[in-house]
């Protein structure tokens, strides 16, 4: 694997009492995109929170560009260039586009150059610049989800943490939202996904892990496991993805 960018060792954590991680180890290579899948339960959205902030790591320890970040607060992780667009809708609906982005830049702090940023990435994504005047409530499904993926990108993040991008979208959406995401990775922005669609997610993919029961329990090369019947046992009860 490439050096890595993000590493967690033996992450242990959960909820009060609740332990749903149980040791979960992998790496990210830099410039990949690496797609988390696993049964449902098996703790994937918790390790996401767990990575981010927002949930106590009681053990282990997780690294980014070589500096220990475990259980730092997200503000923190953000101004290391770490973002995440959690699963589900997560835009303010009575708002404007536009507004949106621009509440989107203050977490980038005081001096930051909002009307550039925002600028660039109207010019990434199109449909944004027509519709910046509307409420996002009036955004589809999709569109509402390449709203957030713009929001994070504002932070000119280094890594994204981004969690089931294709759920409640239409098929061509998704192949939006997968295009948008291997442009990400040839900008060099690492991509770490979660996400439902496993046959397809590992195949824009470059490493996939296998959660299950909050531990690792497979995890390598994209290609590979698309034909491991390990995986399809999981996911299918048998064959390939």
């Amino acid at each position: 694997m490439e050096a890595e960018i993000l590493a967690l060792e033996g992450v242990v954590g959960g909820y009060g009492k609740l332990t749903v991680l149980n040791g979960t180890t992998f790496k990210v290579a830099r410039d990949t995109i690496t797609t988390v899948i696993g049964p449902n339960g098996a703790g994937k959205s918790t390790l996401f929170k767990a990575v981010f902030g927002l949930l106590p790591v009681q053990r282990g320890r997780i690294v980014f560009d070589g500096a220990d970040i475990t259980n730092l607060d997200p503000h923190a992780l953000l101004e290391r260039g770490i973002t995440y667009v959690p699963q589900g809708r997560n835009v303010f609906p009575e708002l404007s586009v536009l507004h949106n982005l621009e509440l989107g830049m203050t977490a980038a702090g005081p001096g930051a150059p909002v009307a550039a940023r925002i600028q660039s990435v109207m010019q990434r994504f199109p449909m944004l610049r027509e519709k910046a005047r509307a409420q996002a409530s009036t955004l589809s499904g999709g569109q509402q989800k390449l709203l957030e993926i713009a929001r994070a990108l504002l932070l000119e993040p280094r890594l994204m943490l981004i969690d089931e991008p294709s759920i409640g979208l239409s098929p061509r959406l998704v192949q939006e939202v997968f295009r948008i995401l291997q442009d990400l990775r040839s900008r060099g922005v690492s991509i770490l996904m979660i996400e439902q669609n496993a046959k397809r997610a590992l195949e824009i993919s470059d490493f996939g892990v296998v959660l299950e029961l909050g531990a690792t329990r497979m995890q390598g090369a994209a290609r590979d496991l698309l034909v491991d019947p390990r995986v399809g046992q999981l996911f299918l009860g048998g064959g390939t993805l």
